[in-house]
């Protein structure tokens, strides 16, 4: 896997970085895919609540198995694919009862390797699956769980992964990829190691048109438009707009914090992502 950069033949090759990952060229198992309808940023009455999205390619959905719930069955790593609906690569498992399931490629597993979902202590190595409970503090892993049993919700893109920090009874002390510490169940499933091709950020697309491939519309911004467009629009000249960011409805953009002070996990929060460690009462 590397990184490369094109010949400049042509302007859209001029900047383009291509992730040239080592990846099998097969077709995607017909019976782990299906159709996902694109929403186009609409929502259930049609009207566009997240904008710049549309158009891209056609591309069929890869069902992932999140949960890992086939506990204690061998599987051979079949092959490494691409999956265009995510960052990460895929990995296709072989269960040794013949059944087949896709997870998350982790760094450094390849084709023809052994990985096993286990519900006990067993050998650590990138790709095994088990509780937080049994895995030793300070590993690093990826795909955890939120909620027993409801499938991997955290670090689930390409390159990243959490540390586990302690294991107190029931409550596995994690810390986030952004840096947040905040207790989780212990009975919660994660696997072992980095999700793997972690040099995607490193690629640069080159030109508009493959932004578009990707289902990604052109973005104007609000300082350039007219006043009747736009709050931060009109003036003399080129100007920052003269106002605080935001919106094109006056929704302030910067400056405060998001999320709800009555959401019931904030108490599950040690250390905030920025830094500041939460008052327990």
């Amino acid at each position: 896997m590397a990184l490369v950069k094109s010949r400049p033949l042509t302007p859209g090759t001029r900047f383009l970085i291509r992730n040239k990952a080592d990846v099998s060229k097969k077709k995607p198992e017909r019976q782990l895919t299906t159709y996902n309808h694109k929403k186009k940023g609409r929502n259930c009455y049609g009207r566009i609540t997240s904008r710049r999205r549309g158009g891209g390619h056609k591309r069929a959905y890869r069902i992932i198995d999140f949960r890992r719930d086939k506990l204690d069955i061998p599987a051979n790593v079949q092959a490494i694919e691409y999956d265009p609906n995510r960052t990460a690569n895929i990995a296709l498992l072989a269960y040794a009862d013949g059944e087949k399931r896709y997870i998350l490629a982790p760094r450094g597993v390849k084709a023809g390797d052994k990985l096993i979902n286990s519900s006990e202590r067993v050998e650590f190595s990138p790709g095994y699956s088990m509780p937080l409970a049994v895995i030793p503090p300070a590993t690093k892993i990826h795909a955890i769980e939120l909620h027993p049993g409801r499938g991997a919700q955290i670090a689930r893109s390409a390159g990243q992964s959490a540390q586990l920090v302690s294991i107190d009874g029931d409550r596995a002390t994690v810390k986030m990829p952004s840096g947040e510490i905040r207790f989780l169940n212990s009975r919660c499933r994660a696997t072992i190691g980095e999700v793997g091709n972690h040099e995607h950020g490193g690629q640069s697309l080159g030109k508009a048109g493959r932004n578009r491939w990707l289902g990604r519309r052109p973005r104007v911004r609000g300082v350039a438009m007219n006043p009747v467009d736009h709050p931060m629009g009109g003036g003399e000249g080129r100007t920052s707009g003269g106002g605080h960011p935001q919106s094109p409805w006056g929704q302030l953009s910067k400056g405060f914090p998001t999320r709800k002070k009555s959401n019931p996990t904030n108490s599950q929060i040690l250390v905030r992502r920025n830094g500041r460690q939460l008052k327990k009462k």
